[in-house]
C-alpha cells in the first residue's frame, strides 16, 4: 500500500520528510516495503516552499531479509523487499489522515494525502518534475489508479503526492536525514563542522556535503524545521556509516530515503521551443560579452535554435560567475538551467564549454598612418580619427587574448546547487574548482 503526501510544511516550519516518520510511527503493526521515497519536483514551481519535495512510503507485511533503514526513539525501523499481503486501504487512510492534519501547516500550505495499492502512471512523475501541471490532471490519474485521497484547503499537495507515488526510478540517489528533539526546534543546531568537512574524504560516494571555499557545511538547514542534517550519496550503506561519523546534539530519529536528488530528472533535453517555468539543456553561441549588472549577477546573450536568449549566473553562485565572465562572443556552450518568465533568462545550473572562439583584446589606440600620432576615439562604433590630419575610421591595435578557460563542464559551488541538479561527480566528470 503506497502512502504519499505533499505540501504539509511552510517556508520556515516543519518538513514533509518528518511527516514520513510520523506516518510510519502511526502504523506500528505494518512494515516498510522498500525504502521511503523523497521525490523532488519541478524547481520552477512558483508556489513551492523550499525544495518542492514530496514523500511516499509503502507499507505491508514484510517477508524476506529485513534491512535497517531508520530509528524513531528506541525503535529500529526495517524495510523489506516484498510484502505477503496488502493492508486495507480504508483502514490505512483512516489512520493516516489525522497525522497529516496534525502536522500540516494549514495556514501556509495546501496538504494532500494519497493511499493507493496501484501506483499512478509514471508519466505523471515526468510531467510533474519538468512542467507545471494542475490539480485536475493529478486527480484524474489518481482516479484511474483507484486511489483514496485526503486534502486540506485547495489540496494542491495532491499533485506532488501523486507524482511521488508514480515515480519509477531510472536514476536514483539516497539521503539519510537526522531529526532533532522536539524541544530543540527553532534553536541553533549543534553539529560538528569538522566531521562534515571530512565526509567527502571518508565516504567518497557522498556528495554536496561541505562548501570548502566558503568553509561552511551544506548539509545543515538554516530554517527552524525539525531536520538536523541530511547526507546524500550513492550508497545507502555508506550513508548510514557517514551519519554515525558526525558528532552532534542528540538525534531524536533518523530515516534513510531513496530519492531523485542529483539526477537532473528535471532537465528537458529534447524540445521544440523554450517555455518558461521549466528547465532545459540549451546549446548555442555567445553573442555578447558577459556583463555584471547591479546585484552582482552576470549575464550574456546566446543565440540558439529558438532565438536569442539571456543566460544568467546569479550572485549566490559566487566564484562560478568568474568562469562565466571568461566567456567570449563566438564561444559555443551548453547551458543547463531554469527558464524564468520575467525577466526571461536561463538561470545557469551547469555550463559545458564546447568550443572556444578566437578572441582579440585592445592593446592601444591606432597611430595615424600620415603623421604617426596616436589617434582618439571618434565615438561609439565610429573607430578612431587623427585630429591633426583628419583621417577617420581607423581601428584599434589588438592582440590575441590568452583564454583563461578550457573546454569542459563547470558547476556552481555546493551552496548554490539545486536538489535535483546532478553534481559533476555523479556524471563521471572531474569537478572544476572555482575561486
Amino acid at each position: 500500500m503506497l502512502i504519499a503526501a505533499d505540501d504539509t510544511d511552510s517556508s520556515t516550519w516543519m518538513c514533509t520528510t518528518f511527516l514520513a516518520t510520523e506516518l510510519v510511527r502511526a502504523l506500528p503493526d505494518l512494515d516498510l516495503i522498500g525504502l521511503p521515497r523523497l521525490v523532488r519536483l519541478n524547481p520552477a514551481v512558483p508556489w513551492k516552499t523550499r525544495g518542492n519535495g514530496a514523500i511516499c512510503i509503502r507499507m505491508g507485511r514484510g517477508i524476506g531479509q529485513p534491512r535497517l533503514c531508520g530509528r524513531i526513539g528506541e525503535r529500529d525501523l526495517f524495510c523489506y523487499a516484498r510484502s505477503s499481503e496488502e493492508p486495507d486501504p480504508d483502514e490505512v487512510m483512516a489512520r493516516c489522515w489525522p497525522v497529516v492534519e496534525r502536522w500540516s501547516q494549514k495556514d501556509a500550505s495546501d496538504p494532500g494525502l494519497v493511499v493507493t495499492s496501484r501506483p499512478p502512471r509514471p508519466e505523471l512523475y515526468w510531467r510533474a518534475v519538468r512542467v507545471i501541471i494542475d490539480r485536475e490532471e493529478a486527480v484524474s490519474t489518481l482516479r484511474e489508479a483507484g486511489a483514496r485521497t485526503f486534502e486540506i484547503n485547495s489540496g494542491r499537495g495532491l499533485i506532488g503526492a501523486a507524482a511521488a507515488a508514480a515515480w519509477r526510478p531510472m536514476d536514483r540517489t539516497y539521503e539519510v536525514l537526522a531529526y532533532r528533539e522536539r524541544e530543540r526546534w527553532g534553536r541553533d543546531r549543534d553539529v560538528s563542522r569538522e566531521d562534515i568537512a571530512l565526509l567527502d574524504q571518508r565516504f567518497p560516494s557522498t556528495f554536496n556535503n561541505y562548501e570548502h571555499l566558503a568553509d561552511r557545511p551544506a548539509i545543515v538547514p538554516h530554517t527552524t524545521c525539525p531536520v538536523l542534517y541530511g547526507i546524500r550519496g550513492d550508497s545507502p550503506l555508506e550513508l548510514v556509516r557517514a551519519s554515525a561519523s558526525v558528532a552532534s546534539e542528540p538525534v531524536d530519529r533518523w530515516m534513510l530515503f531513496i530519492t531523485n536528488q542529483g539526477t537532473d530528472d528535471h532537465i528537458i533535453t529534447e524540445w521544440d521551443r523554450l517555455v518558461p517555468s521549466s528547465s532545459y539543456l540549451v546549446e548555442g553561441v555567445l553573442e555578447t560579452l558577459p556583463a555584471t549588472i547591479p546585484g552582482g549577477h552576470v549575464l550574456f546573450a546566446m543565440g540558439t535554435r529558438d532565438g536569442r536568449i539571456d543566460c544568467a549566473a546569479y550572485e549566490p553562485s559566487k566564484g562560478f560567475r568568474d568562469i562565466v565572465r571568461r566567456l567570449r562572443p563566438g564561444d559555443r556552450v551548453q547551458v543547463m538551467g531554469e527558464l524564468r518568465e520575467a525577466p526571461r533568462t536561463l538561470n545557469i545550473e551547469k555550463l559545458n564549454v564546447l568550443e572556444l572562439a578566437p578572441s582579440r583584446v585592445k592593446v592601444s589606440n591606432p597611430s595615424c598612418p600620415a603623421c604617426g600620432r596616436r589617434t582618439k576615439s571618434a565615438g561609439r562604433g565610429q573607430g578612431y580619427r587623427c585630429r591633426e590630419c583628419g583621417i577617420k575610421g581607423l581601428r584599434a591595435e589588438t592582440e590575441e587574448e590568452p583564454r583563461q578557460l578550457s573546454p569542459g563542464w563547470y558547476e556552481p559551488p555546493v551552496c548554490a546547487r539545486r536538489h535535483l541538479s546532478k553534481p559533476l561527480k555523479r556524471m563521471g566528470v572531474q569537478s572544476t574548482i572555482v575561486v
